[in-house]
């Protein structure tokens, strides 16, 4: 086969097949072509049968390119090779295996709403209150300590509060339950075969004598089930190679640990190292300023990377006046490379939450921009923002049966199909809207909330009806009673929509509902290019891992926001939020725009932001200094001088008003009101002062 294409390090890797082999593959340095080069050489260089292969990765599209290209290279000896996702591996595992786990062979695979609606039966059944016992939560508590191999025994050792007494019954009923039924969940095709080879060592020897090679990708996002399965198969024979970069861990929100490949050389102390430094996407200059952002996370492999490709423009980093001005700049320079006869296919706004999407979307409607919302909907679209506005439109109308009809069980209030099929038939015969036929029953209850938020909204601005709806109605509380990440998104949208009329009643004086909903149904209501390819693209971080574009900008740079508040008193959470930077910068191929507001309304609030440390990482030589409005640096976030005491009253650029409530050598614990509860924050943080 012809190896001439790679470079000396990919060869290196793609060669070594005897022992344990840590790939570090960095940004857009070919891993891809390494694991997939990788495994036609075995079979027409080293003549291992295809049978005796094995190769993982994390999502069906990941796997379904990899076979393709393995096709490409070996043809239908490919089809030999196991290539797969870590939970259809173990879904073969458990097929070839289902009366030593217990089942029969009929036996069936939940999906998570399967799961879901188990755990609500169970929770009824209890008589358990589920606004308290909220079974998303519980399902997501019972998915993580399994993905961590713990069944409902070894989670009793954890269960010492009252709700976790609950949530242990929750989970051994849910255990019985999904057995009974000759039925496992995704976490089971996990956790299953390594019951199985810890039961049956002769089976474990059996896929060790079966899968001699085992390639895994993406190893820095194993989770610890995926790290000990991983681990027991390639025991024997230690012919496995891993290929990942640490620097690109930005998933521990959902279990993976970066530990793992960190660990890799422990775990294999004979393991060759060798890292793919040569990126083949991005400028010299680009890679010079993710360079720079990296390499100030002290968990890490060293690891530099460059290119042969030209150095390119200097990185440009523009400081906004607010969110506005923000979205008005980075528009005017996509309108710059459009009219230069740039696609807008290759041109991406990345931000870190999804809330900072709606600023964007609209100085890009405004202007007629083609745009597409990865991973999200549009802001208007999106369903917690539509409940919202139903609840806003059918205050100032009652008669909007549309409205009534979305939001009379939102959240729900047990009010079903057939009670609203009865309401409708008695609104015909009577000749009136569905609102003016509610008359009993939990209707009556909906009718009233809707009455009190009318009187209310005579005296209060649009931002207080609308925290007042989100509060009475009971959609804050349910989404966060959840706990899921979802909750968490669709909370900040409803946080966000409070900095839409905010803006509305500053840049209008006080308006009327009427003129706002008229307002926003214009903006929501724009044509948005769905069926059209050539658009700008609008993501967070998140989504745009693997991805690439030639001009990215990289929006909300800011201390609060970009690291995000929630991991500033976490020294890992603040290098996994430097790797999710160091992530973003290096989707970017020819351009790369960084970008801030001094001030910003975000959830509602105002607030004056300092620029992100990792503006403050960067060396001034890579970046237009003519842009670079701020001579800014990390340390000048946190004055030392500052001493606090336990009642001392401050206030924070996000959070508001708070009190001290306990100090712990440099961490202040501070309680703000109503939704923010209590956060930890450094001493002498600039982000608070002293009241």
């Amino acid at each position: 086969m012809d190896l001439s294409t790679l470079n000396d390090k990919q060869l290196e890797a793609v060669k070594w097949t005897d022992g344990p082999l840590l790939v570090l593959a960095g940004a857009g340095s070919g891993k891809t072509r390494v694991l997939t080069t990788k495994l036609a050489y075995l079979v027409q260089n080293m003549n291992v049968n295809p049978y005796n292969i094995l190769a993982i990765t994390f999502t069906n599209k990941a796997a379904k390119e990899m076979k393709e290209r393995a096709f490409k290279m070996l043809g239908s000896d490919a089809y030999g090779m196991q290539i797969s996702t870590f939970h259809s591996f173990g879904l073969l595992i458990v097929r070839e295996n289902y009366e030593k786990l217990g089942f029969d062979k009929n036996f069936t695979i939940l999906d998570s709403d399967d799961s879901l609606t188990i755990i609500k039966k169970i929770i009824k059944d209890m008589n358990l209150d589920p606004k308290f016992y909220n079974p998303r939560a519980i399902r997501n508590k019972i998915s993580s300590a399994k993905n961590e191999l713990m069944d409902s025994n070894y989670y009793s050792r954890f269960a010492n509060s009252e709700y976790e007494e609950i949530v242990l019954e929750v989970f051994r009923k849910y255990e019985q339950k999904v057995l009974k039924n000759n039925s496992m969940d995704f976490d089971d095709l996990l956790l299953l075969p390594i019951k199985l080879f810890k039961k049956y060592p002769d089976i474990l020897e059996k896929y060790q004598d079966r899968f001699k090679y085992i390639l895994v990708d993406e190893y820095q996002d194993t989770n610890e089930a995926q790290y000990i399965l991983i681990k027991m198969l390639s025991q024997k024979y230690k012919n496995i190679c891993v290929v990942g970069d640490l620097d690109q861990s930005i998933y521990g929100f959902r279990g993976a640990n970066y530990r793992n490949i960190l660990n890799f050389e422990k775990d294999y102390p004979n393991a060759k190292v060798v890292p793919l430094e040569e990126n083949y996407r991005s400028t010299g200059n680009i890679l010079n300023v993710a360079n720079d952002i990296i390499k100030h996370n002290k968990q890490r492999k060293e690891k530099n990377l460059w290119t042969k490709n030209d150095d390119g423009p200097k990185i440009r980093y523009h400081r906004a006046l607010d969110e506005k001005d923000e979205a008005s700049y980075v528009m005017e320079e996509i309108k710059k490379l459009i009219i230069s006869g740039e696609s807008k296919s290759n041109i991406a706004v990345l931000y870190r939450t999804n809330a900072q999407s709606r600023n964007m979307e609209e100085a890009l409607l405004k202007e007629n921009i083609p745009y597409k919302v990865v991973g999200s909907f549009y802001f208007y679209n999106r369903k917690e923002i539509k409940d919202l506005i139903s609840y806003l439109k059918l205050i100032y109308n009652s008669n909007d049966d549309v409205s009534l009809m979305r939001v009379i069980n939102v959240p729900k209030r047990q009010i079903g199909p057939k009670t609203i099929e009865n309401l409708a038939s008695k609104a015909l015969s009577k000749g009136v809207s569905l609102y003016e036929a509610i008359d009993s029953g939990k209707e009556l209850e909906f009718k009233k909330l809707i009455e009190r938020l009318k009187k209310e909204s005579e005296n209060i601005s649009l931002t207080e009806l609308t925290e007042l709806i989100l509060t009475e109605s009971g959609m804050r509380m349910e989404l966060e009673n959840s706990k899921t990440i979802d909750a968490e998104i669709r909370l900040e949208n409803l946080e966000e929509f409070k900095s839409i009329t905010k803006n509305f009643e500053e840049n209008n004086g006080v308006i009327s509902l009427e003129e706002f909903l008229l307002e926003i149904s214009l903006v929501s209501d724009m044509e948005e290019h769905k069926n059209n390819n050539d658009v700008v693209t609008l993501m967070t971080v998140h989504s745009a891992k693997g991805l690439e574009f030639d001009h990215v900008f990289i929006i909300g740079l800011e201390e609060g926001l970009f690291p995000h508040s929630n991991s500033l008193d976490n020294a890992d959470e603040v290098e996994e939020e430097r790797r999710l930077c160091y992530v973003a910068v290096t989707r970017a191929k020819k351009t790369l725009t960084l970008v801030n507001a001094k001030r910003r309304m975000l959830y509602g609030m105002a607030s004056s932001n300092s620029p992100s440390r990792f503006i403050g990482e960067i060396s001034d030589e890579y970046l237009d200094k003519d842009v670079k409005s701020d001579n800014f640096n990390k340390e000048d976030l946190i004055d030392k001088n500052i001493e606090y005491s336990v009642g001392d009253h401050v206030i924070h650029s996000i959070y508001g008003e708070g009190v001290v409530v306990a100090i712990g050598g440099t961490v202040l614990s501070i309680a703000f009101s109503h939704p923010y509860g209590i956060k930890k924050i450094m001493k002498g943080h600039k982000s608070i002062r002293k009241v």
